[in-house]
């Protein structure tokens, strides 16, 4: 039906009816203008092939456009297009120590920001947006300063880098010409970055079940039951750290707003779902299964190419994609997969090696758990985690001693602890990179 039918055929709708219609009509155009493209933090992370870094706007809805450029050696601008792109409460998270300042700008239809970068270094710069969410990338990649001469040569500022930097007047709002500064102190909101959100993934649930083990004990039941202790070391030890659950009860991953969602899909969504809740940390626990019985010990991974016959089975097993009829069904994540990673993500990698290898000694050295080692593999969880993310292989649920351990209240106490203080001292290291200030204690 269009407008005209609408508005014309009240001798067929009740009266009251096409008031309410013309109403919705009216109202519809006005709620679409009030979105928001809120900008909610921006973080920069060092590339773990040591080429550069990326810069990361993170986005709570997609924006119309983006572009950028690069005027002068030290100066990237970025430009924001959207509804109304706002920069309430924004986090500004600089593992990478390159940015001096930056300056935000009212500009029409967005927001423009001056990025100032520290001059220790020459980087070219390029953006693009992220393909797993709705952020946008600035790669910044290493270059010599005649490189760099070369490359912004022909680039031009954006308009708003001739205004003031101050909060405007209503003299200068009069001037619609004139893009409006945000006043946006930078180090006050750099002061506001600390780690305070762990999102903790027990795998499989519903009808996946995962492995099963000795005594038909279900892989998605004694992980949940370790991820649940993982949470409450956190919620008692660091009251300061808010801990997010993929699941807390026995169903798939986002099977509550999808009862038909394919394991898979639900990979996917475990991933979007720390990116949602801005998790510094994604840890998804699993147990382990093999064919020979004596198979025992503990494994932590995060991403990336598998290097052993070992990684690639279990990948295999924790991506889904061996079905009972088809050795091939699923998809794997390819090799280009890992290198668009690599440019998002770059900085997580190095990050997540870092807690992988806590986890193991702690398992090794205090859980007294016999460690098979830090590992690399395709795992499709850790692929839409944009943060330190690893994949913890708590034991063998297919081996009847670690079984029985493993569904043990108390062995689920020793490996949820063990996690627990690999997680607190990898928080430790982090503030202390960022040179967070603290009270001594006398």
């Amino acid at each position: 039906m269009d407008i005209q039918q609408v508005c014309f055929r009240r001798n067929v709708w009740p009266r009251f009816l096409s008031n309410w219609l013309l109403i919705i009509l009216i109202l519809a155009p006005l709620s679409c203008s009030a979105q928001k493209n809120t900008l909610t933090r921006i973080s920069s992370v060092e590339r773990s092939d040591n080429k550069g870094h990326v810069i990361r706007f993170h986005m709570a809805s997609s924006a119309n456009s983006f572009n950028f450029s690069q005027p002068r050696n030290h100066l990237v601008q970025f430009q924001i297009k959207g509804n109304e792109v706002t920069t309430s409460d924004i986090r500004i998270d600089d593992q990478s120590n390159i940015i001096e300042k930056i300056d935000f700008y009212s500009i029409s239809g967005g927001l423009g920001a001056d990025i100032f970068l520290k001059q220790d270094h020459f980087y070219k710069a390029d953006a693009y947006p992220d393909r797993n969410g709705k952020d946008l990338l600035l790669a910044l990649t290493k270059t010599s300063q005649k490189s760099l001469a070369q490359y912004i040569l022909d680039m031009k500022s954006f308009p708003w880098s001739n205004a003031k930097t101050s909060k405007p007047s209503m003299a200068d709002n009069s001037d619609s010409d004139k893009p409006a500064a945000i006043e946006t102190s930078y180090q006050r909101i750099k002061d506001k970055i600390k780690f305070d959100t762990v999102v903790l993934d027990a795998g499989h649930g519903g009808h996946d079940v995962g492995a099963i083990g000795y005594q038909r004990i279900y892989e998605k039941n004694v992980v949940l039951d370790i991820t649940k202790k993982v949470g409450g070391y956190i919620n008692k030890y660091l009251p300061d750290v808010n801990v997010v659950y993929t699941r807390d009860g026995d169903y798939l991953v986002g099977s509550k707003s999808d009862p038909n969602i394919e394991i898979r899909e639900s990979l996917v969504e475990r991933g979007r779902l720390a990116n949602r809740a801005e998790g510094d940390l994604f840890v998804s626990i699993h147990a382990n299964a093999a064919g020979a019985r004596q198979a025992h010990g503990t494994e932590t991974y995060f991403l990336g190419l598998e290097r052993s016959q070992t990684a690639l089975e279990v990948m295999k097993r924790e991506n889904n994609i061996v079905g009972p009829d088809n050795e091939n069904s699923g998809k794997r994540l390819s090799q280009e997969d890992l290198i668009i990673y690599e440019l998002a993500n770059s900085g997580y990698i190095a990050s997540s090696e870092q807690l992988a290898t806590m986890v193991q000694q702690q398992f090794k050295n205090r859980a007294n758990r016999r460690s098979r080692g830090v590992k690399q593999a395709r795992f499709v969880v850790l692929y839409h985690a944009s943060m330190p993310a690893i994949l913890v292989e708590t034991g063998f649920v297919t081996n009847p001693n670690e079984a029985k351990y493993l569904n043990s209240d108390y062995g689920q106490s020793i490996i949820a602890s063990a996690i627990f203080r690999a997680i607190r001292n990898y928080k430790e290291q982090f503030e202390k990179s960022q040179h967070f200030n603290t009270t001594e204690t006398k």
